[in-house]
């Protein structure tokens, strides 16, 4: 359920004004951070946010969050679902929405293990996210 490619929507979408921040959203399985090591599930969501921000590197919303002025500021939110089902069903309404995401499938396991979105103006995207839980490491 990759989400490469921008829709004409996501792409003649303005640049945010300054109360607007650009953010990265990553969102890891719970089932995961309970079962694997800590660094083998931080990197997925590495893996996962790189890849999305790649996809986009020449969209205006990326170039904005990588650029020079924000390089030291970026903003991501880190949330959490349940399990691979409830990773599938989110990527599939960003899908739907028209959000450029990117949802990493681990090799060679062959399984979803976390999604990030291209960076956006938090308006755009928060919507998508609001019923989600901050990632919480127990």
């Amino acid at each position: 359920m990759d989400c490469s490619s921008s829709s004409a929507a996501a792409t003649a979408t303005p640049l945010p004004s300054n109360n607007d921040v650009v953010v990265q959203y990553v969102v890891l399985r719970r089932d995961l951070i309970d079962t694997w090591p800590l660094g083998s599930v931080v990197t997925q969501g590495c893996h996962a946010s790189v890849a999305a921000i790649w996809s986009h590197k020449d969209d205006p919303h990326t170039l904005d969050y990588c650029g020079p002025n924000n390089l030291d500021s970026m903003h991501k939110v880190t949330l959490e679902v349940k399990g691979e089902t409830q990773l599938v069903n989110l990527a599939e309404k960003l899908t739907a929405g028209g959000i450029a995401h990117k949802l990493w499938i681990e090799q060679p396991e062959n399984f979803a293990t976390c999604l990030a979105t291209k960076p956006y103006p938090k308006s755009i995207v928060s919507s998508f996210f609001k019923k989600l839980k901050l990632l919480r490491w127990r």
